[in-house]
């Protein structure tokens, strides 16, 4: 769809925006939200009529890029058929989207929960395996994400985390692996994920194997950084967590449904199932809010005859479920997967190793399928990072030079601290990708200017 400029409309929606809608993550009298008009594909526009590759998937979320036509003719049949049912009933949007999710699951993670987003997952997690264990204490690493509410963002290991960490969780923290940054003094992976697994059963064994419940890890970092673990660690926490009968939850709320090139993350490393899966954003492309917890069989026999004390008013809504019910038989149908898959392997990937021949700026490349991440440095010797950790204002300048960069260029950024991470629809095109590929490659100019 060509955008259709039409500023007077603009200038009301954001002015509209400013006065009365409250921004996440802001200090809200310093931002300039734009104004969008439409979306489509891989691209969204303004109101100017200047066009944007996206490359963030909203919020990692529109793995199947936006207004497909099946999944909003699915809302709309929905829509017209039952807009809205309780929680308590069966609905046939319902049950089939658990179905389909349950096919799709890991081992035996057969029984779905399903919460209205990603946060509220990670919150009921939590608390079905302090229930199941009757442990208090929850482990997660300091390179993470899980969340905006109050348990998922003290789980979180990010600065988000710092204004409303309480201390009084039950939250115990530890590194995880992450060689280009090692915290354990590492020079290969073999050493990283040895001495981090060693880390995390020393941090076990001093907290007290018995107070604690869950060990809780994206399977591959999202925001904090793409950082794909080594080869063995999840395969050791799996192994840690049944010695001593601590719940394994993995969040695939940003990694699942395709965004890695397999329909979860996990399916990458082999033998690994979790106790628990938390899951939302490309269940349904972001169409209709929607998430979820994916419970094992041990997990579920705890509440078999005993009641799980959580629920939500719109859990499973019949539009969020529809939603997700034509997007999984879209991915599975025009093979999207498979998509992201060659895409990353073939084309993303390559690129971005081409770019950081050419630019002294990016000190790293790693991802896989529709989920990369380049670490951007001041100097490739010491590894220095291009902005302090967790810069604003003149010290972040070098960062809001390299996205005001790509903008400029057609190319929306998704950027975090000192990284810019590439995350498109998994529906991308080749011709898509090398457009990406080439507003980076004149964005990051912008970064080598400040370098060492």
């Amino acid at each position: 769809m060509t955008p259709q400029p039409n500023p007077q409309v603009g200038a009301a929606v954001k002015a509209a925006d400013r006065a009365h809608v409250f921004h996440s993550w802001s200090a809200q009298e310093l931002i300039d939200p734009p104004a969008v008009a439409g979306a489509e594909g891989s691209y969204f526009w303004d109101y100017d009529g200047n066009r944007f590759l996206d490359f963030t998937s909203g919020l990692v979320f529109t793995n199947i890029g936006y207004q497909h036509p099946k999944v909003v003719a699915a809302i709309q049949e929905q829509a017209a058929t039952m807009t809205t049912f309780a929680p308590a009933f069966a609905v046939e949007a319902r049950s089939e989207a658990a179905r389909l999710i349950a096919r799709r699951t890991p081992g035996d993670l057969d029984k779905i929960f399903f919460t209205n987003g990603g946060a509220d997952a990670v919150e009921h997690a939590v608390r079905m395996a302090r229930l199941h264990t009757g442990r208090a204490k929850v482990l997660s690493a300091y390179r993470s994400y899980h969340g905006g509410t109050q348990q998922a963002i003290n789980l979180t290991g990010d600065p988000r985390r710092w204004a409303s960490d309480s201390g009084s969780a039950g939250v115990v923290r530890f590194w995880a692996p992450f060689l280009y940054r090692s915290r354990f003094y590492a020079e290969n992976e073999r050493q990283e994920c040895e001495r981090a697994l060693q880390h995390l059963e020393d941090t076990i064994v001093f907290e007290g194997p018995q107070t604690v419940a869950a060990i809780i890890l994206e399977t591959i970092p999202g925001t904090a950084g793409i950082m794909t673990p080594p080869p063995g660690y999840l395969a050791g926490v799996r192994e840690i967590c049944d010695r001593y009968g601590i719940v394994f939850i993995l969040d695939e709320v940003m990694a699942g449904f395709g965004r890695t090139g397999e329909w979860f993350a996990v399916d990458h490393f082999e033998g690994v199932v979790p106790d628990l899966l938390t899951f939302a954003k490309g269940v349904n492309s972001g169409y209709v809010p929607l998430g979820g917890v994916a419970i094992s069989g041990a997990v579920a026999e705890t509440f078999a005859r005993r009641p799980y004390p959580g629920g939500l008013t719109y859990s499973g809504h019949p539009l969020a479920c529809a939603a997700a019910v034509a997007t999984l038989n879209v991915m599975a149908d025009e093979g999207v997967v498979a998509n992201a898959a060659r895409m990353g392997a073939e084309v993303i990937g390559p690129g971005l190793a081409e770019l950081a021949e050419r630019h002294p700026s990016v000190g790293e490349v790693r991802g896989v399928g529709m989920f990369w991440a380049l670490e951007l440095v001041k100097n490739r010797e010491t590894r220095e990072p291009l902005v302090p950790y967790n810069a604003t204002g003149e010290a972040n300048a070098p960062m809001a030079a390299f996205g005001a960069a790509a903008k400029k260029n057609g190319l929306w950024p998704f950027i975090n601290m000192n990284r810019t991470h590439v995350v498109p629809p998994c529906t991308i095109t080749e011709q898509e990708a090398k457009e990406g590929l080439a507003a980076l490659d004149t964005a990051l100019t912008a970064a080598d200017a400040h370098t060492a």
